[in-house]
């Protein structure tokens, strides 16, 4: 195999596929990253056996081939060589190496046969759709955060996507909770999705895609089975297993009669939370919010350090209310308010507190309290 390759392109498509492989592998053939080339291109692909990532980049071929190469070194070796260059890269099939050839530079890097690299078989998609890059990147930019990182509850460990909404408003809704606090997004839904089956995103995909996401008005072809998903973005193509399991039924979590409602300006509710937080012990970091005419008191106590106190003007005309919330749950939700007013929609102390944009627009946030 000769390939030679521009550094900006191939470091490119080398930031897309390396992300994948984990650093420690007791599997030596998953910390290498696949090339292949032909007819003019050179085909990356890196894998964890979960999550498979494929680029390509244009290049000069002559004659074709394929090997492995650690992914990590590579992509440094790559990074570290002067912006411009015209990397040659070489193999031949009886020594187990690429060379790699920049200006003055020279890297030999050990090999392994591309026999040994595993293929995550897509099996048959049975629903394919396509989706503007920017409703993505919002389907999970407001949802991401709730993902629970509790390995024993692993059905938790995605985003829940699925076809819900009306007959005759049909959506494709995002969700994720992790038991505190359930973040839930939803969009039309796009043509060639009906019917889809309900599927767990795992967490590092869900980074990944989030990651590859680079231009917002680009297409980004869906395809799902039961047991995988596929997005195509242009060259660079992310295939992932799914997780096995059940999402809970979250709708039974979501108030619909909670009658208390407060609006709030936005960044003076999440500046002061962060303010009066600040002397909360990491373990708790409880907040306490009370409510009457007109006036919100965010006040935190902590025994070993303080205590610290802020008072707000807001509009709420219900009954007084003492509610304590985790006030690094509030901010993650606070970030997600896009408008100037953020809507809560309270009940009692013990019961879940619902959050809304003041200008909806298909997203809501679920809070669990805490006692204070």
């Amino acid at each position: 195999m000769k390939v030679t390759v521009e550094r900006s392109e191939l470091l490119k498509s080398l930031g897309h596929v390396h992300r994948v492989v984990e650093r420690r592998n007791t599997i030596p053939i998953l910390a290498n990253v696949l090339l292949r080339a032909d007819r003019a291109k050179l085909a990356l692909k890196a894998t964890d056996l979960d999550l498979e990532v494929t680029d390509a980049v244009a290049a000069e071929v002559g004659p074709g081939g394929s090997t492995t190469v650690p992914a990590h070194m590579f992509y440094d070796i790559v990074r570290k060589l002067p912006e411009g260059a015209q990397i040659m890269l070489e193999s031949s099939g009886d020594r187990a190496a690429l060379s790699i050839r920049a200006g003055r530079s020279r890297f030999s890097l050990q090999a392994l046969p591309e026999s040994d690299f595993p293929d995550l078989a897509p099996g048959e998609m049975t629903h394919k759709f396509a989706l503007k890059a920017a409703d993505l990147k919002r389907l999970i930019d407001k949802t991401q955060f709730a993902i629970s990182t509790e390995e024993t509850r692993y059905y938790l460990n995605g985003i829940y996507l699925h076809a819900a909404g009306t007959t005759q408003a049909p959506t494709l809704r995002a969700v994720a909770t992790d038991g505190h606090r359930l973040a839930q997004m939803e969009l039309d839904l796009p043509k060639g999705a009906a019917g889809m089956p309900g599927i767990i995103v795992p967490r590092k995909t869900v980074g990944e895609v989030q990651r590859l996401i680079e231009d917002g008005e680009a297409e980004v072809a869906v395809e799902l089975s039961p047991s995988k998903i596929r997005f195509t973005f242009g060259e660079v193509i992310l295939t992932s297993k799914l997780i096995d399991g059940t999402f809970p039924d979250y709708a039974r979590v979501i108030p619909l009669a909670n009658d208390k409602e407060l609006i709030v300006d936005k960044k003076e509710f999440e500046a002061a939370v962060d303010r009066v937080s600040t002397v909360s012990s990491e373990r708790g970091r409880a907040v306490k919010l009370s409510l009457s005419g007109g006036k919100l008191l965010l006040s935190v106590t902590n025994p070993d350090s303080g205590s610290a106190t802020e008072e707000l003007e807001v509009e709420y005309e219900a009954d007084p209310i003492d509610i304590g919330f985790n006030s690094r749950y509030l901010l993650d939700i606070a970030a997600q308010i896009e408008s100037e007013a953020a809507v809560l929609k309270l009940a009692d102390p013990g019961s879940p507190t619902l959050v809304q944009d003041k200008d909806s627009r298909g997203a809501l946030y679920v809070l669990m309290p805490m006692r204070v």
